[in-house]
């Protein structure tokens, strides 16, 4: 188990990292799924054998209470029909912590339930927000999880120009399920999982 990094230098690499993924090109991206919520794209990632994902859609609400319902905190476990359970292991400060979290499983259980943990990072990003996320090696791995890593992820949210009370949210997401899975399983559920994950939100902002 490795100990817990000093978060400054981490936090700035890891913003680093996604606003260079959220320059790609628009041609380097593939159509994975669209639904009326969002479109997904994807990509051959570079950490990892697997691919990057991007999800966009616009969400009609104010950029702070859409990332209130994003980042590690109560809002979270409420919606998003995926996370099973969510404990901050480490707060280093308001925008920076390690959580723990567990998601159910997937595609008729072909995916069993996963345990991630995360350092998560919270800043701002032009008019809006970027939070953000990636796997650490830390703590005990609880029986009966697969112990997942996510590579850097995160969601910007700004507000559209023209229309302030909506919001633009674009995520991007590569996670290494691990475990014995095929993978073509695991990039079905990934993209699913993704559409789902903005319907989800836009019904919890209404509520």
């Amino acid at each position: 188990m490795d100990p817990l990094p000093n978060p400054a230098p981490l936090a700035s690499k890891l913003r680093n990292t996604l606003v260079r993924y959220h320059s790609i090109g628009d041609g380097e991206w593939r159509v994975a799924k669209k639904t009326k919520d969002a479109t997904v794209w994807r990509k051959p990632s570079e950490e990892f054998s697997g691919y990057l994902y991007k999800a966009q859609g616009v969400v009609e609400d104010v950029t702070n209470r859409i990332v209130d319902h994003i980042c590690p905190g109560p809002y979270r476990l409420d919606w998003d029909s995926l996370m099973t359970s969510m404990d901050i292991m480490e707060t280093f400060d308001e925008n920076c912590c390690v959580m723990r979290y567990t998601t159910a499983g997937q595609l008729w259980n072909i995916i069993a339930p996963r345990e991630f943990v995360d350092f998560s990072y919270t800043t701002s990003y032009e008019d809006g927000l970027l939070t953000c996320g990636i796997s650490l090696d830390y703590g005990e791995v609880r029986p009966n999880f697969v112990r997942g890593f996510n590579h850097p992820c995160g969601w910007f949210c700004v507000p559209l120009k023209d229309s302030p009370g909506h919001s633009l949210l674009t995520g991007y997401i590569q996670t290494e399920l691990r475990g014995m899975l095929p993978q073509s399983a695991v990039d079905t559920a990934m993209s699913s999982t993704l559409a789902n994950f903005y319907s989800d939100l836009k019904k919890a902002l209404k509520t």
